[in-house]
């Protein structure tokens, strides 16, 4: 299901920690920063902190900019965006910063915690999520019943823990401050346990004052079913690669990418690439791939369009290039119509020989686009 763009916003010491034991929150950066964040707030259409957050630092999550704000409600935004937290347990303080400032709150529970959430009289939705607290059916409420398109998610550390080990996150913006903190009671950013495979991949770095900024997005695909973030970067990819295509009459135009399980990008194609009229998107892309190399048994194949079951310009579909190259998962965006092969079903063939397809639908409009003509 589609969802929000999550953004994971932190800044921690050298050694890898949020804060320390003190009384009082631990300020990492400066002002430069700080004004950095409130901008980054102000793009946002909801922030999310935990309430050990709103327990341990009290905050407002405000955008601070009057120039900001004004900048929101001239774009038809409410003036704020949408404060969330979650609490399994609903046990939540009413006189928190948090409920008294700004626009719209929702709270995020289970079924028991929102009994003890409404009991407060907390100035906010309760939306309980069932028996257990699960971050895809919050993303998607969030997306689907509150419109938030892009998330903004400022701790703690559980918060952006588990966000990353389900490969929910689309981006990491973290800063890093020039100091030790050293004490092994202090919360640290990231928690031991099961994260995504592969290296991320560096987007931003940026000097603030006597900080650094380092912004990164996740390479690695899901595996089986399961959709992460990566895979839909690696869609969109796809969907641009397709526009690109020299236009037809008679064929899609399409954009595929074969990425290897640890993010590594390993060919890229789309139709009729270079001076081969007939060339698929998938075809393409696997004849820049070394067929003996080992790692694309768990490679991915993201593709703007089904892999054909059958076509007529050569022996063999790709669908069954894809197979026979031994790669066992596929990630599309829009399966393929009747406009050129009847009954057209390369999805089944896939799944027949055992590999596993996703669909993406939110990406279908785009990969669409560079086909209008043939649509009618």
């Amino acid at each position: 299901m589609p969802l929000p763009y999550v953004l994971l916003s932190a800044a921690v010491s050298l050694d890898g920690y949020l804060d320390d034991t003190g009384p009082e929150r631990l300020l990492l950066s400066g002002p430069a920063d700080f004004d950095r964040v409130d901008e980054v707030r102000a793009s946002a259409d909801a922030i999310l902190i935990g309430a050990g957050t709103i327990r341990a630092d009290n905050p407002r999550l405000l955008v601070n900019s009057p120039e900001r704000r004004a900048a929101r409600v001239a774009d038809g935004r409410p003036e704020y965006p949408l404060k969330v937290t979650v609490s399994g347990s609903g046990d939540l303080d009413p006189d928190a910063k948090f409920w008294h400032t700004g626009g719209d709150k929702v709270v995020y529970t289970t079924d028991k915690g929102a009994q003890r959430a409404r009991a407060l009289g907390l100035a906010a939705d309760v939306v309980p999520l069932g028996p257990d607290l699960e971050w895809p059916a919050l993303l998607e409420h969030l997306h689907d019943e509150r419109g938030v398109r892009r998330l903004m998610v400022e701790g703690g550390g559980t918060v952006h823990t588990q966000l990353l080990q389900q490969g929910l996150a689309d981006e990491l913006q973290l800063v890093l401050a020039p100091l030790f903190v050293g004490d092994p009671e202090a919360p640290r950013l990231f928690g031991p346990g099961d994260y995504q495979r592969g290296r991320l991949r560096l987007v931003e770095s940026r000097r603030i004052e006597d900080v650094v900024l380092m912004r990164y997005e996740p390479t690695a695909p899901g595996t089986g079913p399961s959709v992460t973030a990566a895979d839909r970067r690696w869609m969109g990819i796809a969907c641009e690669l397709a526009a690109l295509c020299p236009p037809s009459r008679t064929a899609f135009s399409v954009g595929a990418v074969v990425v290897a399980a640890d993010g590594t990008e390993l060919a890229r194609g789309y139709s009729r690439e270079g001076d081969d009229s007939v060339a698929h998107a998938e075809e393409a892309a696997l004849a820049k791939i070394d067929p003996a190399d080992p790692r694309l048994p768990a490679a991915t194949v993201y593709s703007s369009l089904e892999p054909c079951a059958r076509r007529a310009s050569r022996p063999l579909p790709c669908a069954r290039l894809i197979l026979r190259a031994g790669v066992r998962r596929v990630v599309t965006a829009w399966r393929e119509p009747d406009t050129f092969v009847a009954g057209a079903d390369g999805s089944g063939l896939l799944a027949a020989e055992g590999a596993d397809v996703v669909v993406l639908p939110e990406y279908e409009a785009r990969a669409k686009e560079p086909n209008r003509h043939l649509l009618g």
